[in-house]
């Protein structure tokens, strides 16, 4: 039997304890019940409200084992979202069917673009990438603003509005497409040579480049994966409420991403990466936030709760704790 991998621990503990606290404190958080062709309860509902963020988490993945980050993945939402929005409301104006996996190829397609752009900037401009990235956390979301012309922009088409509240399988579709994603990703990254040349550049630019991998086609590449990511988590929140707020979608999402990503093991300096450790941190926050607000807790004070157990994680994780542990373990034998 395999053992899990230290990466993992902290975060499989943490979701255990607070499902543990919701068995305990929290009467049917665990009851399912089938309503309308879909299964419905506080377990769903907490992978169904993750699947955004875990598609997110699933991009900064990549782009964070490069050595970087990408501030700009709220923005790159909003932007998907509206491209959406805009074209399904144009359509129902003029009293036109529209396609709607034209629609949603279109709304992909622009936050791909965004996703090279930052590629572009980072990789062959040299610009560093927070810089980069804020470059377009500030512009992108101006740029929603200015297609909807400051205005929530709504729709009523029930085939793009299934995307997030329909369901396959009895299970929410948000879930399927966090799924589907997060494996062709981990398909490109452990079934080709992507992965390791995603590792080695990370951890040691000049030493890849010296070795004949071009560090920057693979930088590339992760910024390109990760906007597009942020499309399709925009083309949920859309579908979900019907609508495209540029002012809101997205907003602070690109922290919870690299919050789940650092709680997933993955280091913020580079290198090796566990993108079922990034996912696995998106649905503890989830599962964290669902029962703070279960609890009758404040939604101010959800902030400061979720603060304090990343902290405790990322303690859990660090080197420091890891060196203690392994001389206490050698202490006892």
């Amino acid at each position: 039997m395999k053992r899990i991998p230290p990466n993992l621990v902290a975060p499989l503990c943490i979701l255990a304890a607070i499902l543990l606290f919701d068995l305990f404190f929290s009467p049917g958080f665990f009851h399912l019940a089938f309503i309308n062709g879909r299964l419905q309860g506080s377990l769903v509902d907490i992978l169904n409200r993750a699947a955004p963020v875990q598609i997110l988490s699933v991009g900064m993945t990549l782009v964070i084992a490069t050595g970087g980050v990408d501030l700009s993945v709220g923005a790159v939402m909003s932007i998907s979202g509206t491209v959406a929005a805009l074209l399904l409301s144009r359509a129902e104006a003029s009293n036109a069917k529209a396609s709607v996996p034209q629609v949603i190829g279109l709304a992909m397609g622009a936050a791909l673009v965004c996703g090279i752009w930052n590629g572009i900037l980072v990789t062959f401009v040299d610009l560093q990438p927070i810089v980069a990235t804020l470059l377009l956390m500030v512009a992108g979301r101006g740029l929603a603003q200015l297609l909807s012309d400051g205005q929530i922009i709504t729709f009523s088409s029930p085939d793009y509005g299934n995307v997030a509240r329909g369901a396959t399988f009895i299970v929410p579709n948000p879930v399927w497409i966090a799924i589907g994603f997060g494996l062709v990703v981990a398909a490109l990254m452990r079934r080709t040579s992507l992965g390791l040349f995603l590792e080695a550049a990370g951890g040691n630019a000049v030493a890849s480049r010296l070795s004949g991998i071009d560090v920057r086609w693979i930088k590339f590449a992760a910024y390109a994966l990760c906007g597009l990511g942020a499309g399709i988590a925009g083309i949920i929140v859309s579908a979900d409420i019907k609508a495209a707020d540029a002012n809101n979608a997205g907003l602070y999402l690109e922290l919870d991403a690299i919050l789940a990503v650092a709680i997933g093991g993955t280091s913020l300096r580079g290198g090796r990466f566990s993108l079922i450790g990034s996912a696995i941190g998106a649905i503890l926050m989830q599962a964290l936030t669902t029962t703070i607000l279960s609890r009758g807790v404040p939604p101010a004070a959800t902030l400061v709760l979720k603060a304090a157990v990343v902290v405790g994680v990322c303690l859990f994780q660090s080197a420091r704790f890891t060196e203690w542990q392994a001389s206490r373990r050698s202490q006892t034998s």
